[in-house]
């Protein structure tokens, strides 16, 4: 089956190539004809500038007395570390919007090769690649996971074997957006299972990275993570494109 989805990729890959020759593309951030991100936009979304709080990776202050973040000195992460691309704000913003809710699943390959390059450049070492799964429902009507279609293009730059079976969303949550922390972390509680096949002690002394488009509390990240903790996983890393600013 795996093969087989590997085949039709570089089928659809080939024919889309074809098509941009004959039509090329526009970018999604400023519309100028040639690519599906330009250059300059892609110039423009820049890595995080260090200081960095070790355990979520948001920039501190120089002066910080902690070491870390403040949240993350008062409330650790339950998960070894997260990750982040770069700032929730334009041109990113419109691109993860443009993947996210219309159906532009092109720009996972950019997007997904800046996870990659963020992979590298954190250090960070794992065994296999899990994105945050979609409920079923959800999926079948958006067509597609989108974090699903990162996590493909960044396991494939970096070498890392990708599963999209390992967790599974059981439980369908309302959307995010506009909720507080502690709603957030309610919201996604026990939304996430390791599947049975991997709930036997397969993850033992393993480390995991979970995928995602944006991160603001780090609740879903660390709804996943909990059950991957449970199967044996030895770590368990995340890494988004976006998160806002603090």
């Amino acid at each position: 089956m795996v093969k087989q989805e590997i085949i039709v990729r570089q089928s659809q890959r080939a024919i889309q190539y074809a098509l941009d020759f004959l039509f090329p593309p526009h970018c999604a951030a400023c519309q100028k004809s040639g690519d599906i991100l330009c250059p300059s936009c892609l110039a423009a979304i820049r890595p995080l500038a260090p200081p960095l709080c070790p355990q979520c990776g948001k920039a501190i202050p120089t002066y910080s007395i902690y070491g870390s973040c403040q949240n993350c000195a008062t409330h650790p992460l339950h998960m070894s570390g997260l990750r982040t691309v770069s700032i929730y704000q334009e041109p990113l913003r419109t691109c993860i919007h443009a993947l996210k809710y219309e159906g532009n699943t092109r720009l996972a390959e950019p997007l997904g090769l800046l996870l990659a390059k963020a992979y590298q450049a954190y250090g960070i070492r794992a065994d296999v690649i899990v994105p945050v799964p979609l409920h079923s429902e959800r999926q079948r009507q958006r067509g597609y996971n989108q974090t699903s279609l990162l996590a493909e293009v960044c396991a494939r730059q970096v070498g890392i074997p990708l599963n999209n079976h390992m967790l599974v969303r059981h439980r369908a949550t309302s959307a995010q957006v506009g909720l507080a922390a502690q709603e957030r972390q309610q919201n996604v509680a026990g939304a996430f299972l390791c599947t049975p096949a991997f709930a036997t002690g397969r993850l033992s002394g393993r480390t995991i990275l979970i995928i995602d488009d944006v991160c603001t509390t780090g609740a879903t990240i660390e709804a996943c993570a909990l059950p991957l903790f449970a199967a044996g996983a030895h770590a368990v890393w995340g890494l988004v494109l976006a998160r806002p600013h603090a």
